[in-house]
């Protein structure tokens, strides 16, 4: 019997550890998240004649979906072929084909596609054909770059309860191999146990049937899309989400053994004695003690080599459960991803052990665990936690890049949130050590509680079809139950669990914000994206910043000025960038950028760009083509497709290595 369970766990393990090794070597290296490189025809061109396609270059490859290249014409009607795919077979481009005979004016373009970090991601730029036109593009043509509302609240909850799902899973079998077996043998645990692997079967396949939905920004409709399905399948994700399902088959077999192997009672130790003279009594005493324990080694000994191989099994099945979330999210892309990717899994693993210890150590102070199982927690735990801050300080500085992303950008504040949220959490643990101390104080409640076998009804009372009857066994049960609950729930375990109670409550929303931080794009390439677009720049007066966006008045010049500083020692390091637009209003408008040093000449700088965004239409950058027109003077020609709040961002190099993006917002229209 013990060999065939021995053979089992073998059997498992190396399923498992060929899962893991077939999920690594498809995670190879990436070399960034994927940002828009070039298009043709480019941003704000004016082409002679129609092309007969619009193709786009990705920083990397990307996922493409039916509707990825949309082309609309100046009335907002779709002129491209639909089913746009790579160009030439590589996997970095998108192309659509256009319509015949498209008539001159302004197109505009909007795009979305999936990075290989498997976050969406779009936008939208102009050209002309012709000469540039106004354009009425409506507003709901561009909304499709954001997934439906309902569809993202179900997608980031299922990703969230998967995160808790796995912390559960994983986190209650480590606290039962490691600090409580006879855990194992306990109904509520048994429960834990199987709400882990039922929740994270469940979110993984709800995940799987949303994916389709999010990317495309389609209704909750298209969730029940076998299309879809399949193409979510064709991803790194889908790819990803297949193989967590498959491993959760072996994870249901983790579980048999585990409860099957140490939720049995150990065997007893034979017993032996007999009757001897007195002059035999020591000799015979200390014979009998040493064959007790040796007796007692050989009993347990079964039981020590389950939880061994269970241990490693579980360990293996660990990192490769982890690896399907690290090898299809940031840590699989972007800098340095041979060593992010073990680091990604390490985090989530020590993430595990211990929040899904503290819901066991919940179950396990209410059914009376003893001092010595707390205190192994307690050092896991305090493990756990300096893993957490070590990989997680490592995980911030790759995904910020710069301390300016910490408040700048939407990733650097979620991070703060958690890190409030995890100091909070090692807060609440030290009370709970606190409590821990007083009960390693008190001997009366260090021991582990036993259980108190209580004889059930027998005979035909317990069958009685008397309604009063029925009621008092009723009433005798729930009151043995209660007891029972009791006996272990002293003062000082009260206190604790508590404690414990509230840590877990905290880990809740740390779990939340995780999501929310798995779902934003790194700091570090949202500035790169943004290029200042989103906030203003250090060198900007905060009176620009923080100022109304002017209102405009269609055909009539608008003028805004720019403080910057890029902090160099150049006469062109500081001074101010003065954007002069005409007519302001939607449609075409010829630009005219000022640069003025500190002393109000002109002044000429190696590099300058300007750009326009629409944040709240997710429309931009749309750069302008400069043209210069003299020192420190340029002209240029911008395309507005949409009223809104827009941002005009002007990117100054005075040298080198100085430079900075002063912003600003006008309201068109």
């Amino acid at each position: 019997m013990e060999k065939a369970s021995h053979r089992r766990i073998a059997g498992l393990l190396g399923v498992l550890g060929a899962l893991l090794a077939l999920m690594l070597a498809g995670a190879g290296p990436a070399a960034a998240h994927a940002t828009l490189e070039s298009t043709d025809p480019h941003q704000n061109a004016v082409v002679a004649a129609a092309p007969q396609a619009v193709t786009l270059t990705f920083s990397e490859s990307v996922s493409l979906s039916d509707d990825s290249v949309r082309v609309l014409d100046p009335a907002g009607k779709a002129v491209d072929t639909g089913n746009p795919g790579h160009a030439d077979g590589k996997a970095n481009t998108a192309r659509v084909g256009l319509n015949s005979g498209l008539a001159n004016g302004t197109y505009t373009v909007a795009w979305r596609a999936v990075s290989e970090d498997s976050h969406p991601i779009g936008g939208a730029f102009t050209f002309s054909i012709g000469a540039p036109s106004d354009t009425s593009v409506s507003a709901t043509a561009l909304q499709g770059a954001k997934a439906d509302g309902l569809v993202a609240a179900l997608y980031g909850t299922g990703r969230t309860v998967a995160y808790a799902a796995f912390a559960l899973l994983a986190g209650v079998a480590a606290f039962i191999l490691i600090c409580w077996p006879d855990g194992a043998a306990r109904r509520r645990m048994q429960r834990l146990l199987m709400t882990g692997w039922t929740a994270l079967l469940a979110s993984t396949v709800a995940v799987l049937m949303l994916r389709g939905p999010y990317e495309r920004g389609s209704g909750i409709g298209k969730a029940f899309d076998l299309s879809l399905v399949r193409a979510t399948l064709d991803e790194r994700i889908g790819t990803a989400l297949a193989a967590r399902l498959l491993l959760l088959a072996a994870g249901g077999v983790f579980l048999s053994l585990l409860v099957g192997q140490l939720g049995q009672p150990a065997r007893p130790a034979a017993r032996t004695g007999g009757d001897g003279d007195s002059g035999t009594e020591t000799a015979e005493a200390a014979e009998e003690a040493e064959l007790r324990e040796l007796e007692q080694r050989a009993a347990e000994r079964p039981q020590r080599e389950a939880r061994l191989g269970l241990g490693v099994a579980g360990l293996v099945l660990s990192i490769a459960l982890a690896a399907t979330w690290v090898g299809a999210d940031h840590a699989s892309v972007g800098i340095q991803v041979w060593l992010s990717l073990p680091l990604g899994m390490l985090h989530l693993i020590a993430m595990a052990l211990w929040l899904g210890g503290l819901a066991a150590l919940l179950v396990g102070l209410r059914e009376g665990v003893g001092a010595q199982v707390v205190d192994r927690f307690s050092k896991i735990a305090f493990g756990s936690v300096a893993v957490l801050v070590a990989t997680g300080v490592y995980q911030s500085w790759r995904g910020l890049g710069s301390w300016g992303a910490l408040t700048g950008t939407e990733y650097g504040r979620l991070l703060l949130v958690k890190t409030g949220c995890v100091v909070v959490m090692v807060g609440v643990a030290w009370v709970s050590r606190s409590w821990l101390a007083r009960l390693r104080s008190a001997p009366a409640e260090a021991a582990e509680v036993e259980r108190a076998e209580v004889p059930e009804p027998v005979g035909v009372a317990a069958h009685s079809e008397d309604p009063v009857r029925q009621a008092q066994l009723a009433r005798q049960q729930a009151a043995r139950e209660s007891a029972g609950r009791e006996r272990g729930l002293t003062p000082t375990r009260a206190g604790l669990r508590r404690s414990v109670l509230v840590e877990a409550l905290v880990a809740v929303a740390v779990l939340v914000v995780t999501t929310m931080l798995t779902n934003s794009p790194p700091g570090r390439v949202a500035s790169e994206v943004k290029a200042g677009a989103t906030a203003p720049a250090a060198g900007s007066s905060a009176g620009a910043a923080g100022a109304p966006a002017p209102q405009t008045e269609p055909g009539r010049t608008l003028e805004l000025k720019l403080p910057y500083d890029t902090k160099g020692r150049t006469p062109n390091a500081k001074g101010t960038a003065t954007v002069t637009l005409n007519p302001a209003r939607t449609g075409s408008n010829e630009v005219h950028l000022a640069l003025d040093g500190a002393d109000g000449q002109p002044v000429d700088v190696p590099e300058v760009q300007l750009a326009f965004t629409l944040p709240d239409r997710d429309l931009g950058p749309l750069p302008v083509a400069l043209t210069p027109d003299g020192t420190g003077r340029w002209n240029g020609t911008a395309q507005l497709p949409l009223a809104g709040t827009w941002v005009v961002s002007v990117q100054i190099r005075s040298s080198d290595i100085d430079q900075t993006t002063p912003t600003q917002q006008l309201k068109i229209g």
